[in-house]
């Protein structure tokens, strides 16, 4: 019986970390000038070639732009991509990733 009540204090707290960690939607509003060229102000891509972001998970968003910044991701449009995120900082990502998950597609 304690293994299951600190299982399920230790599972609240991380729950309670990851809501922590999540991103501002309002915030990222104000962020995504750059990606706004490319992903739209709505997070619909402004041509063929470039994704729709609109209510894609946060956290895909979140790990696939860190990922561009850090230069663990190739290919694609990561020559794109890169240059857009080496200005930004987690908090940055995380309210941008938050922004358009909040969009409906």
């Amino acid at each position: 019986m304690k293994s299951l009540l600190v299982a399920a204090l230790l599972g609240g707290a991380f729950l309670a970390m990851d809501a922590q960690a999540a991103g501002d939607p309002e915030a990222g509003k104000g962020k995504i000038a750059a990606c706004a060229a490319c992903h739209g102000t709505d997070g619909m891509g402004t041509a063929p070639i470039y994704p729709n972001l609109a209510g894609q998970s946060a956290a895909y968003l979140e790990s696939a732009m860190k990922a561009y910044r850090d230069g663990q991701r190739g290919g694609g449009m990561s020559a794109i991509m890169a240059p857009q995120a080496q200005g930004l900082s987690d908090e940055d990502i995380a309210d941008i990733s938050a922004y358009y998950a909040s969009l409906e597609p």
